[in-house]
């Protein structure tokens, strides 16, 4: 990638396309602390009965997980 920042809004196509790489690239490195990036940090997850909430619970999931 040509810079360190991601891409803000507003987004363009060109943008919005590098966000979602940028995204799928953490997810399939299967590095919960780069995966969990894609993420903002007060995210919200469920995963069945668990609810997960905030970047660092993320990490720790997606470690237990993977």
């Amino acid at each position: 990638m040509d810079d360190i920042r991601p891409p803000l809004p507003p987004f363009t196509l060109e943008s919005t396309t590098k966000k979602v790489r940028l995204a799928e690239d953490g997810w399939n490195s299967r590095d919960p602390a780069r995966a969990a990036m894609a993420y903002t940090p007060l995210s919200q997850w469920r995963n069945r009965a668990e609810f997960i909430n905030g970047r660092s619970v993320i990490i720790t999931f997606l470690t237990r997980k993977w």
